[in-house]
Order: C-alpha cells, then structure tokens, then sequence
C-alpha cells in the first residue's frame, strides 16, 4: 500500500466485513448476531462495531435489538417484487435507446467478458461470485444506454439484487449454466437492435430465477 494511501478505519473494516457475510448469505435473514461476535472476526473493539451496526440498520441489514445484538433482516417479499419491477423498466427502457443509437463497442465487449467469466463460476458452481457476475452484467446493459441517470439508480440496487440472487440460485445451483445462456440471449437481441425481443426475454429470465413476477 502506497504510505500516503489511507487506510480503512476499525469502524469501515467492520461494516464492510458485516455486510458481505449479509449479503453473500452466510448470516442468512433471521440470524441473530453479536458486536463481540464481530469484534473477535475482525480483531477490533467493540465500539466501531456498534458504528457498523448502526450503518448497516440504516441500510435495512439490520434490526438492533438493545442487549440482545442484532437480527439480519430477511428480504421482504414486497421489496423483492418491487426490485424486480424496477430492473424490468430500467433495463427494458435500455434496450429500447440502445435499439435507436446502437451497442456501443466497448459495452458490447465488457458484456462478451463478463459472460466467460460466469461460464468459469458456473462450472465452478460459485453462486456468491457468480451473483456478483449477474449484477454486473444486467448493470452494463443500463450503462450501455448511455443513460447516467438511469445508471446511477440501477447502481444502488445493486446490493439487494445481489442477495435476492444468491438466496435463489443456491436453492437451485443447476440453473447457473442456463442463466448464463440466457445472458448470451439477451445481449443477442441487443446487438441485433430488437427491444421486443429483449423485453420478452428479459421477463422470462428473470421469472425463471425469482419466480413469479406478479
């Protein structure tokens, strides 16, 4: 580390370590949790524990419960469905400017790198790595729009489309594969300008991960 690069503070080291276990689904929604439990894993105090903690309760991780510790909050059902809501709209309205100016190079090739790297977690049978993949990817595809507004608002979904990911695919880690070819499909239709296409395939896609989308 360069010696003018600054460190992360006890109190970030914990938030951060706190909420991949969160949203990797090692702390699953429901368990109860500790700061000392925190503490101990990370080797610091218990003070910039309670830091996190509160970050992570402002982000709707956590519920604290005084005396107790803090309980991971399971994603709610209306949340999911509104999530997905939203990732239908934003990505359908992407493909629709995308159909008007087209894909642009650099867009296409991030897309084309990204699908390789999900076929290696895929054979791996990685769901944390590859839900990270799967973000990354529907994520482009809203910034290849060229829509920064739109871009930056899909960017804050990211954590829970992360976890309502993971949640799905290791109940059914066999679809990994077939997500990924449905990927493939989806960036088909980009290339080829077809909105429509997209539109359908996109719904379908995401029906088959979460279930029902209405």
């Amino acid at each position: 580390m360069p010696e003018n690069a600054k460190r992360p503070s006890a109190a970030q080291t914990a938030y951060a370590v706190t909420k991949e276990l969160i949203l990797s689904g090692e702390l699953p929604g429901g368990t109860l949790i500790s700061e000392g439990e925190i503490a101990e894993r990370v080797q610091v105090s218990r003070t910039p524990v309670r830091e996190a903690f509160l970050r992570l309760e402002s982000e709707e991780l956590l519920a604290l419960h005084p005396k107790r510790g803090a309980v991971v909050v399971p994603v709610p059902p209306g949340e999911a469905a509104d999530v997905l809501e939203l990732r239908l709209a934003l990505e359908r309205s992407a493909a629709e400017r995308i159909a008007r100016t087209g894909l642009p190079g650099e867009h296409d090739q991030r897309m084309r790198d990204l699908l390789a790297r999900q076929r290696e977690l895929a054979a791996a049978g990685d769901v944390g790595r590859y839900a990270e993949a799967d973000e990354a990817f529907h994520r482009s595809i809203v910034e290849a729009s060229g829509n920064r507004l739109a871009a930056r608002f899909y960017a804050t979904l990211g954590d829970r489309q992360r976890r309502m990911s993971i949640s799905a695919l290791r109940l059914r880690p066999e679809r990994l594969p077939l997500l990924t070819g449905e990927h493939e499909t989806l960036l088909d239709h980009l290339r080829a300008g077809d909105a429509t296409a997209f539109g359908r395939a996109l719904h379908a896609h995401l029906t088959a991960t979460h279930g029902d989308l209405h």
